[in-house]
């Protein structure tokens, strides 16, 4: 096979890769961010603390990340099936893509969060906020690139259950790899596609380690302060000024001109 004829199968199949790990990477973040935080909140010691929600939650999102993805897209047919209408194709390989990558995101997250310092938690809640505030304030913000991390993470993690999904018929590189590679013995084809994986994961991986170190260094661990300042005023702005301080600048400096 020459390179003319493999240069529209490497451009529509590579296409059809972005597609799938695109959207089951959407789908992801969207279902796994909420669960992971969720994991964090109800255990022991947390916020929402629930032991039995937590058990069961953790439960189901160990049983979803134990099985082989091959055996998880089987298991799945009937309901991608009433999901897209089909089980074949880029659209019905969403679906697995996207429920097999959302417990495996979610384990990601909650270990991110664990790693918030929690007397910034403390802060927030001396200052009233209520848990979606410091969910929203605290957790999320401070956490943000170990989140960006576990976010690539899971990208890569997704390119390579693509490549396993189109052995099923779901397209995409690793179908183009298994059909022309190894059916059709071509070689040069398989190794130009391994090639072009290892490229675009390399640069994924470099890409979100770039954007979690960029978001460190603005933020890092002394970034909670300016929002807890600003938190701070906020409150004071709504308590009006503390009892027995002064009450304007003016005063402020009247004060330090009486004691020296």
């Amino acid at each position: 096979m020459t390179w003319s004829e493999m240069q529209p199968l490497l451009s529509e199949e590579g296409w059809n890769t972005f597609y799938m790990v695109g959207w089951s990477t959407l789908i992801a973040i969207v279902g796994g961010l909420p669960l992971g935080v969720l994991l964090v909140l109800t255990d022991r010691g947390g916020l929402l603390q629930n032991v039995l929600a937590n058990k069961v939650i953790g439960q189901i999102v160990n049983v979803a990340r134990s099985l082989p993805f091959i055996i998880l897209m089987v298991a799945l047919m009937s309901f991608t099936r009433w999901i897209t209408g089909t089980t074949i194709g880029r659209e019905a390989a969403i679906v697995p893509l996207a429920i097999g990558a959302i417990p495996f995101f979610a384990r990601l997250v909650e270990t991110a969060v664990r790693e918030v310092d929690g007397g910034l938690v403390e802060a927030v809640q001396s200052m009233g906020g209520n848990t979606w505030t410091v969910v929203r304030k605290v957790l999320v913000p401070e956490s943000l690139p170990s989140l960006i991390s576990s976010a690539t993470t899971t990208v890569v993690a997704l390119i390579g259950y693509s490549a396993m999904a189109g052995t099923v018929g779901a397209g995409g590189l690793g179908d183009l790899a298994v059909r022309y590679g190894y059916q059709r013995f071509e070689t040069e084809l398989m190794w130009i596609i391994v090639a072009v994986l290892a490229v675009v994961i390399s640069a994924i991986q470099f890409a979100g380690d770039y954007a979690a170190r960029s978001l460190d260094r603005r933020g890092g661990r002394s970034g909670p302060a300016p929002r807890l300042r600003f938190l701070k005023a906020g409150e004071s702005a709504r308590t009006g000024p503390r009892p027995g301080g002064p009450a304007t600048a003016e005063a402020a400096k009247a004060d330090a001109g009486r004691t020296v």
